[in-house]
């Protein structure tokens, strides 16, 4: 049996919630954590549309790309959709979760489906977070080393980039009297002593606090352990904000657009004007990504594929490179198949469905 909180446990394993942005509201937004999953409905926005498809499709827990409450709601009456489909989904004990700006900002994550889509390649975070690491200084005996060290690295510290188990230790001399009702793992009571101890320093990003701490008393032999905590102003290369990836093989800016059109399955491109060079450089971001614009520039990237451009930031481009503003939802659908296929492969209990209803609130009329 799994419930509505072993699935959620994963899926902030995955993307952790502290990554989501402040004006964010992602988790579980409606429903009991206890409560068993039967099926899943996968979707990228949640409405009343969507509760009506998971009641027929015998689901109990829709899982939203988008939170469907963003701002505190004062009351529930149905005065708009917001609220319409919160009544909804209790009526009919939905549960509704939401993984938005936590999954954009992951490795893994929106954006590099969008890559994977685009077929790009040596693909990394565009815009890396800054003091999502936190940097852990302990002091052990030398022969139980290895064992506390184990122990970090299974709890997540260590993971730099594609190498793990890293860590530093210097040898040195620790110092200490146990005094009182102290049972000393070395040493006796009220005698002065003396140990030859590793100072350990290890990486690992800030979520995973509770668990490396957790290991470290868990795995440490003496009963008071000392250690510190630092949080670093590192840049993240893990974790942040919107993607870049290189095509297979130069395109001409025709070419490519008829690609990217081709690839994303749209029915309109808003792009600057043409440069007259080819692109094989290209810069991502799902959802609203003008803000993204200038680390974009900063990293020569030859087009930016994005949404959501508003008309006088498209004169930001200076020329530089090719904006492609594709539309909110067209840039984060596949999302839908990325939270499938991970649950998929990980809950294999219950269904996991992918919604069959187009919530993409803009139309073309073509």
């Amino acid at each position: 049996m799994s419930t509505i909180q072993h699935v959620t446990s994963f899926l902030e394993k995955w993307a952790p919630l502290a990554y989501q942005e402040s004006y964010d509201n992602a988790g579980l937004i409606v429903g009991d954590s206890q409560q068993e999953v039967k099926n899943v409905l996968v979707t990228l926005d949640c409405t009343e549309a969507i509760v009506e498809e998971a009641v027929q499709r015998n689901c109990n827990l829709i899982i939203a790309h988008h939170p469907i409450v963003f701002k505190g709601l004062k009351q529930l009456n149905g005065k708009n959709y917001v609220e319409r489909t919160v009544i909804k989904a209790l009526k009919n004990d939905i549960a509704l979760y939401a993984i938005h700006t936590n999954l954009d900002s992951v490795k893994g994550g929106v954006n590099d489906r969008i890559a994977q889509q685009l077929g790009l390649s040596s693909v990394r975070i565009l815009a890396p977070k800054r003091q999502t690491l936190e940097k852990l200084t302990t002091f052990v005996p030398v022969e139980q080393t290895s064992q506390v060290l184990e122990a970090l690295y299974a709890a997540g510290a260590g993971q730099i980039g594609e190498y793990k188990n890293c860590s530093f230790r210097t040898l040195g001399t620790g110092t200490f009297t146990p005094t009182g009702s102290a049972d000393p793992f070395l040493g006796e009571l009220n005698q002065p002593e003396e140990v030859e101890e590793y100072r350990i320093e290890v990486i690992f990003p800030a979520p995973l606090e509770g668990r490396v701490l957790q290991a470290l008393r868990q795995a440490h032999p003496y009963e008071e352990v000392a250690y510190y905590l630092h949080q670093l102003e590192n840049s993240n290369q893990e974790v942040g904000s919107g993607a870049i990836g290189t095509l297979p093989e130069p395109l001409s800016e025709n070419d490519w657009l008829a690609y990217l059109k081709s690839r994303m399955n749209l029915k309109v491109i808003r792009h600057t004007e043409p440069r007259n060079k080819t692109v094989q450089k290209i810069a991502i971001c799902g959802g609203s990504g003008s803000f993204l614009l200038k680390d974009a520039l900063r990293q020569q990237a030859d087009v930016f594929v994005t949404a959501d451009f508003k008309y006088h930031e498209f004169f930001d481009a200076e020329k530089q490179l090719m904006i492609c503003d594709i539309g909110h939802y067209e840039s984060e659908v596949f999302t839908k198949e990325l939270l499938s296929e991970r649950l998929t492969e990980n809950f294999p209990n219950f269904a996991t469905l992918l919604s069959k209803t187009d919530t993409n609130p803009v139309h073309y009329f073509v």
